[in-house]
């Protein structure tokens, strides 16, 4: 007659018991609201000291010094090749109607392609510089097109929106700006 020891017996529930948690993981990541926000971590840090040539001819470039006058503003990384550039266009378009105003950081482009894609889907720059090496864009943060920058007066990061501007994030740029001002 053979008998079992206690330690044998509590082996043989094991896999169950890691069938089971591995069970409770797989239900906690599916009910469980995954949280996809990036977060930068220029957000309070200043902008770093660049100074960009002109991306068109009818813009002036873009300096650190331009961003850092008193004002908040917009800071916004696009591209002429960057279709959801095109599609931010109109909820830009609305912030600059509202006296808001936006400097752009051209990206890896060349000015015919500017400024043929800011003829096509209007143009809310006051500026425009032109980062060929994408240096000032990896400079603040950005690792694609399209992000927005909510810039204070001293030009510190304030807020940082990757991807395109869709017309439910206007608000959100309005609050950011009116944050950054005070």
């Amino acid at each position: 007659m053979s008998e079992t020891k206690p330690t044998a017996r509590w082996t043989l529930w094991l896999p169950l018991a890691l069938f089971l948690g591995f069970i409770a993981l797989v239900m906690i990541g599916l009910y469980r609201p995954a949280d996809r926000e990036v977060a930068s971590t220029m957000i309070g840090k200043p902008l770093p000291e660049f100074t960009l040539r002109a991306a068109v001819a009818d813009r002036p470039g873009l300096a650190r010094a331009d961003l850092a006058d008193g004002k908040p503003r917009l800071l916004n990384v696009f591209a002429s090749w960057c279709v959801p550039c095109a599609v931010e266009a109109p909820q830009l378009a609305t912030l600059k109607a509202e006296g808001i105003e936006i400097a752009g950081v051209a990206i890896r482009d060349r000015p015919e392609d500017v400024a043929t894609f800011l003829a096509r889907h209007g143009n809310p720059f006051a500026r425009i510089g032109a980062d060929d090496r994408s240096i000032v864009q990896l400079g603040i943060g950005s690792s694609g097109v399209p992000e927005t920058f909510v810039i204070d007066g001293k030009g510190t990061i304030r807020y940082q929106h990757i991807g395109e501007i869709r017309p439910e994030h206007v608000t959100l740029l309005r609050e950011k700006l009116k944050e950054a001002a005070q």
